[in-house]
């Protein structure tokens, strides 16, 4: 037989050769699939330390890695008793966010749906696991009563507007344009007209009423389960301190006193709770998508 009549014998057989040995490579190692590949290690695989030193606080900590002190706080039970020690290791995630233990009879599904995070991103994070029993999961604060979602929005459940209204400036670190500078916003800015309504989020007693600052007109009010909303940059304010004020009732016009972050008109809402720390800041957008409209 000639060598021409070879050649489609000899391709054949090293094309089975070839095809063999990628069928082996596929069944030995299946961690090189290319859903794995695109994978980050899980966020609490990629946990850090730093070790206090003379001089450093909590808040000057959490600066120095950009994150909140609630993020450190829920990481690190021994900084709860308030303050930090010289010498004290402290664990650092990679960005804010929580530890959650899966019940047995749940999926990192129900975790993504118990606090309103995509299902996407909480998969991402932890890795692309199909079942951690222990997931981080991102943008959500903890706080000293562990409140979920649900809990708080039992107590703040009316939005601070007349309608819906767009985000101007979201929570956490945001870059200021302009100064390059990464500064942390302790609430969200919701872009609104002059002169509208802004209405309390929940029964409560007004802690504050009057000019503070950056905050310009500012009102207060604390809650029930020691949460409490902040109502900033008003034009007019409608209610004093010591009030007794109802949800959906009126607290004051949107405005632009202070020194709003933003030139757009807005409304700067806050949600914090109470700790040895003061009141800290949550992220108020998942609570605001589970408020109703006052009836007006």
């Amino acid at each position: 037989m000639t060598l021409y009549r070879w050649f489609p014998i000899a391709s054949t057989l090293l094309w089975l050769f070839i095809t063999a040995l990628e069928v082996k490579a596929n069944l030995t190692e299946p961690a090189l699939q290319p859903q794995n590949l695109n994978c980050p290690a899980p966020a609490l695989e990629r946990l850090s330390t730093h070790l206090v030193a003379l001089g450093e606080t909590l808040e000057s900590i959490a600066r120095q890695h950009n994150l909140i002190p609630a993020t450190l706080l829920g990481l690190n039970p021994s900084l709860r008793s308030g303050g930090v020690q010289v010498g004290t290791e402290i664990v650092i995630p990679p960005f804010n966010g929580i530890r959650v233990e899966v019940p047995a009879n749940q999926t990192w599904r129900d975790v993504a749906k118990a606090y309103n995070v995509r299902e996407a991103i909480l998969y991402e994070v932890n890795g692309c696991q199909e079942n951690p029993r222990v997931v981080f999961v991102p943008g959500v604060n903890w706080s000293p009563e562990t409140l979920g979602v649900e809990e708080v929005t039992r107590e703040l459940t009316e939005y601070p507007l007349p309608a819906i209204a767009m985000v101007g400036l979201r929570y956490g670190w945001q870059l200021r344009l302009g100064t390059g500078k990464v500064e942390f916003h302790s609430g969200v800015d919701l872009l609104a007209t002059p002169d509208t309504p802004v209405l309390a989020a929940g029964n409560g007693v007004v802690a504050f009423a009057g000019e503070q600052g950056n905050y310009g007109n500012l009102v207060v009010i604390n809650h029930q389960d020691g949460l409490q909303t902040r109502y900033a940059h008003l034009d007019n304010i409608t209610v004093t301190t010591g009030q007794r004020i109802m949800q959906g009732e009126q607290v004051g016009t949107v405005g632009a006193t202070g020194s709003p972050d933003i030139e757009a008109s807005h409304l700067h809402f806050e949600i914090r709770y109470n700790s040895d720390l003061g009141w800290v800041a949550e992220n108020p957008e998942p609570y605001l998508r589970n408020m109703r409209l006052a009836n007006r």
